[in-house]
């Protein structure tokens, strides 16, 4: 899965003289927790989000009253409180390496761009959403996790206890457990019934179910 497949393309924008009261009133307005920043050349030149919004307000301002702190707000600019470093990536960048990103840099969102320019923006609520889609959480079926030794093969054993018992191979996933040299997968699997697809996958060698369930 790519970025192009899960961002959301043409985002709100705003620029770098916008009001940070027209900007909490977009982003609630939009439902939205980041806003990219465009100059007049349509450049990316900064992004808001809630956390930057809520710096805008000095702690100095909160002794004044509501007149004055809103007269104090409409002299803060977008440049004024945007975060500059933006982290970007491009639309064929895999999901994965985005997410990645993401974590490392401990950041809620990417700027998806297209030949110099903004095309989209990719945040954590879409990550969630493409794990959903790859681990095929959304539609009916078994999901079950089991472990087997990480050696050549094994996947292929489970897969073909898969098709035995007539059930269709949704999705899956694996991840590395606590235990040395072994590996759980995850699949979700339509047209099978818990207990046979059970009594299957305990006939393969060496797998051990660790989770079984309608999901």
């Amino acid at each position: 899965m790519l970025v192009r497949e899960v961002m959301t393309p043409h985002p709100v924008t705003a620029t770098p003289d916008s009001p940070v009261t027209k900007l909490q009133r977009l982003m609630k307005d939009e439902h939205i927790r980041h806003l990219p920043v465009l100059d007049k050349r349509n450049k990316l030149v900064g992004l808001i989000t809630r956390e930057s919004l809520n710096r805008a307000l000095p702690s100095e301002l909160t002794t004044l009253s509501i007149s004055e702190i809103n007269y104090q707000l409409t002299n803060i600019r977008a440049r004024d409180v945007m975060v500059k470093q933006v982290f970007t990536v491009t639309e064929n960048v895999t999901v994965e390496k985005a997410a990645r990103i993401m974590i490392d840099e401990a950041i809620g969102s990417l700027l998806v761009m297209r030949n110099g320019a903004l095309a989209g923006i990719v945040t954590d609520t879409d990550m969630l959403q493409a794990v959903t889609d790859l681990l095929g959480w959304r539609q009916p079926g078994v999901r079950v996790t089991v472990q087997v030794p990480d050696e050549k093969g094994r996947l292929a054993g489970a897969a073909a206890a898969i098709a035995q018992t007539g059930g269709l191979l949704l999705a899956s996933s694996s991840y590395t457990p606590p235990e040395p040299l072994r590996a759980n997968i995850v699949f979700k699997v339509r047209n099978v019934l818990v207990d046979d697809l059970a009594a299957a996958l305990r006939a393969v060698p060496g797998l051990e179910i660790l989770d079984i369930r309608e999901a």
